[in-house]
C-alpha cells in the first residue's frame, strides 16, 4: 500500500512538473507547448537518471481519446464533401510517403548494419506499439525498434511546429483553441460517445481503438448532424501533458545506452525522413497551389494523435490533416506486415 501511494505520488509529482514545463512554453510563446513542454523536460529527467518514474502506458490512450473526440468534431458536412473530392491527392501523399520511408530504411540498414526487414519495421510511420507487435512477430529485438519510432516521431513533434513557427509567425490562439463551456453534461456525453467507440473498435479488433473508434463515432454523429459540444480548453490541456510525458518517459538512459550505434543511425535517420518529407511537403504545395501549412502537416511521418493535434493549435485544416494520416495508417498498417515478409525472404534468399 505505501508503495502503490509512493509511486503515485511521484507520477503525480512528474505531471506537474511537466505542467510547469507546459506553462512556460506557453508564456515563451512556443508552438504545442503543453505538449513539447511536458515531453522535453520529461525527456530530459528520465534521460539523465534524475526520474525513473513508470508512466503507466495506459495513460496515453486517454490523451488519444480526448484528442480524437475533439478533432472528429471538424469534421463537417463540408469537410466531409470536400475529403471525398480529395481522395487522390490523399491516396497519393500517403504512398509518396512510404516510398520515402523505403529510402531512409535502405540507409538506416546501412548505417546501422541490420536487416533492410529490421530498417523498415523501424523507419514505417506507424505506431511504437505496432511497430514493436511486428518486430516480434518477425524475430527482431524490439526495443530498438520502438526507440526509432518514438525518435521519428518526437523530432517531427518538435521540428514540424516550430518550423511553421518560425515560418508564419505565431498561430491565432483565438483561431486554435477549444471553444467548450465547461458543461459537465456536455463533457460526459461527449466522453461517453467517445468511450463507446474505443469499446466497438476494440470489440472489432480495429487498429489503435483508442483513437479511431472515438475519431470514427463522433465523426459520423457530427457529419449527420447530431448536436456534439467540445471539451473545454482545459481537458484538452490535461490530455496534451499526459500524452507528452508519456513520451518523454520512454526516453530511458538503458535502452540509448543498449542500442549503441543504433541510436546515432536512428537519429540521423529521422531528421532525414522529417527533412525529406518537409521538402517534398514545400515542393508539392507549390505545385499544387495548396497552402505551405497544410502540405507541411499533410506529409509530416507522425502519429495522427500528434499531428491533428498540432493542425488544431496552429489553426490549420484539422479534418484534412486528420484524413491525410488515416490515409496513410490505413494504408500502412494493414500491409506493413506481408511487405516485411517479402523484404526478408528475399534477403534470406540471397545469402
Amino acid at each position: 500500500m505505501i508503495r502503490r501511494i509512493r509511486s503515485f505520488t511521484l507520477l503525480f509529482t512528474l505531471y506537474a512538473i511537466g505542467a510547469a514545463a507546459g506553462y512556460l512554453f506557453e508564456s515563451i510563446g512556443l508552438p504545442l507547448p503543453w505538449m513539447i513542454g511536458p515531453m522535453i523536460l520529461t525527456g530530459i529527467l528520465t534521460l539523465t537518471g534524475l526520474s525513473n518514474v513508470v508512466v503507466p502506458v495506459g495513460t496515453r490512450p486517454y490523451g488519444q481519446a480526448t484528442v480524437a473526440s475533439q478533432v472528429a468534431l471538424f469534421f463537417t458536412p463540408a469537410a466531409f464533401h470536400s475529403l471525398i473530392l480529395n481522395v487522390p491527392l490523399l491516396v497519393g501523399m500517403a504512398l509518396l510517403i512510404c516510398c520515402i520511408a523505403v529510402f531512409v530504411a535502405l540507409i538506416l540498414s546501412r548505417l546501422a548494419t541490420i536487416p533492410l526487414a529490421n530498417a523498415l519495421i523501424a523507419v514505417l510511420p506507424t505506431s511504437p506499439v505496432e511497430a514493436s507487435v511486428t518486430a516480434e512477430r518477425h524475430g527482431f529485438d524490439p526495443a530498438p525498434i520502438i526507440l526509432a519510432q518514438i525518435i521519428r516521431i518526437s523530432t517531427v513533434v518538435i521540428a514540424i511546429p516550430m518550423t511553421l513557427y518560425f515560418l508564419e509567425g505565431v498561430p491565432d490562439k483565438a483561431q486554435g483553441a477549444s471553444q467548450g463551456a465547461f458543461d459537465l453534461v456536455s463533457i460526459a456525453i461527449l466522453a461517453l460517445v467517445a468511450w463507446v467507440g474505443v469499446v466497438l473498435f476494440r470489440f472489432l479488433r480495429i487498429a489503435n481503438p483508442y483513437f479511431m473508434g472515438p475519431l470514427a463515432l463522433v465523426a459520423v454523429l457530427n457529419v449527420v448532424g447530431v448536436p456534439l459540444e467540445p471539451f473545454p480548453p482545459v481537458i484538452l490541456m490535461i490530455a496534451q501533458i499526459l500524452l507528452g510525458t508519456w513520451l518523454g518517459s520512454t526516453f530511458r538512459r538503458s535502452l540509448f545506452t543498449s542500442a549503441g550505434r543504433y541510436v546515432t543511425s536512428a537519429v540521423a535517420c529521422s531528421i532525414l525522413f522529417v527533412a525529406t518529407c518537409s521538402v517534398t511537403g514545400v515542393a508539392m504545395s507549390h505545385m499544387l497551389d495548396l497552402p505551405l501549412d497544410l502540405m507541411l502537416l499533410a506529409m509530416a511521418p507522425g502519429g495522427v494523435t500528434e499531428m491533428a493535434l498540432t493542425a488544431k493549435v496552429m489553426g490549420v485544416d484539422i479534418a484534412m490533416i486528420t484524413a491525410f494520416h488515416l490515409t496513410r495508417l490505413f494504408i500502412i498498417v494493414p500491409n506493413i506486415s506481408w511487405f516485411v515478409d517479402a523484404v526478408d525472404r528475399r534477403a534470406r534468399s540471397r545469402n
